[in-house]
């Protein structure tokens, strides 16, 4: 299904419009969750996200199997591991192949590029259109990658809802961004560990808390969004919660929260109003000053008092914005482009083995260029409980492009045997 997918874009494929994300329905979207009472996910959430991403690595993924399945005897067990060698290589060169295709078309829009000799510049409606294409180029990968594209519900739902575990809160200005895409893979529920920062400062109205909450976040999430008069911000990073998903957009503004706007606001009034009581009402009476210069000295150091207080909230919460975003980042541009691709082969290899394995186990051959379904839901079923029984967690495998996989590398591998007998007995 993989070389299928490679072969299509190949050919060369229009830009759907499935991938121009109009603010205006996001908009839409934000207003209807403004009027709900706590939401605490995306509506439809369960049949919107489905979990496919295999939680090991495809050294593990193989010790695993050869622990289980191919322990019978040393030469089954050579046998398997022969077969994960022969996938490997099979699988170098279409992904290398496919990647280079990618960074051409990437160069021109690339703005991160070095090259001494300038290419001539493409206009903005040019530009568009070519960052437009690489995100679709980009679909198969991020599909055999097991990434979940997440919906307008989803970010309509984090750009509205707060958790209160998260001091830093931005504003999104929808009207200054062409496209916002999000993908993500690795959904956990539990408590978030707090990136690497320096320690914040601790005060009573401090909405975080002091431990730990559980909560819903993803082990990777890649975020494409284009700025208007800007270029495309291509970016991958990790273990963000899903409230949180709007704090990566490159272009938003910190800005305090109402609670602790009230909280600060009437720290100053309660404390401005009893040094007023009790200090400016001495000074008014022994030095005989009079009562409208005092209110008007109060009134301007109330106002320093609170600007430097909001100034202080908001810098602290800029430098925690900062270290979220350079602690939690993995890759960037470019360099995402040659990530996207690595875990999509391995997801394809963890995918081909695991369907080689089950079928081998339930004595299923592997022949015909079809497929029964129900061989299809026996091997799904089989391996969704043995992914289950080892990492606790429900994934659900891609049985049908797994074994499509497989048999398109039977088939390559077999040809590839022909080819070699037909040389050596010319040769002979």
């Amino acid at each position: 299904m993989m070389y299928v997918a490679l072969g299509v874009l190949r050919t060369g494929i229009g830009v759907r419009n499935s991938l121009t994300r109009t603010m205006g329905s996001l908009s839409a979207k934000m207003a209807e969750y403004k009027k709900m009472w706590k939401p605490s996910e995306p509506k439809d959430w369960t049949a919107q996200y489905q979990e496919r991403y295999i939680p090991f690595s495809a050294n593990q993924l193989v010790e695993h199997l050869s622990q289980e399945f191919h322990s019978s005897n040393e030469i089954e067990k050579q046998s398997f591991h022969a077969f994960v060698k022969q996938l490997e290589v099979s699988l170098l060169q279409p992904y290398h192949s496919f990647l280079q295709e990618l960074q051409v078309l990437y160069d021109p829009i690339n703005p991160d590029r070095d090259a001494l000799l300038e290419t001539s510049e493409l206009s903005y409606s040019e530009k568009l259109s070519r960052e437009k294409e690489v995100l679709e180029y980009l679909k198969p990968i991020l599909d055999q990658g097991n990434f979940n594209t997440l919906s307008e519900d989803t970010l309509a739902y984090a750009l509205i809802v707060h958790h209160p575990q998260d001091g830093v809160q931005v504003h999104v200005n929808l009207d200054k961004y062409e496209y916002i895409h999000y993908w993500a893979l690795g959904q956990r529920l539990g408590p978030l560990a707090f990136q690497i920062s320096s320690k914040p400062q601790d005060s009573w109205f401090s909405r975080a808390p002091r431990t730990p909450t559980e909560r819903r976040y993803f082990k990777r999430v890649i975020m494409a969004a284009r700025p208007k008069q800007s270029h495309m911000v291509l970016k991958c990073f990790k273990d963000i919660p899903l409230e949180g998903l709007e704090q990566l957009l490159p272009v938003v503004k910190v800005r305090t929260s109402s609670i602790d706007r009230t909280l600060i606001n009437t720290i100053l009034l309660v404390t401005g109003g009893m040094l007023f009581v009790n200090v400016g009402m001495v000074v008014l009476t022994d030095l005989k000053i009079g009562t409208s210069f005092l209110l008007f000295l109060f009134a301007g150091f109330m106002t320093f008092r609170t600007w430097k207080m909001f100034a202080q909230r908001r810098k602290a919460h800029s430098l925690e914005l900062a270290h979220m975003l350079y602690y939690r980042s993995t890759s960037n541009n470019s360099e995402l482009l040659g990530a996207l691709i690595l875990r999509a082969q391995e997801e394809h290899a963890k995918e081909v083995i695991l369907a080689h394995s089950f079928m081998r186990q339930l004595n299923i051959p592997c022949d015909g260029d079809k497929t029964d379904p129900e061989i299809t839901v026996k091997i799904k079923m089989h391996v969704e409980s043995w992914l289950q029984s080892k990492a606790g967690l429900e994934i659900t495998f891609s049985a049908e492009r797994a074994l499509e996989n497989l048999k398109n590398l039977n088939r390559k591998v077999g040809n590839t045997s022909t080819s070699k007998e037909h040389v050596v007995l010319m040769h002979n």
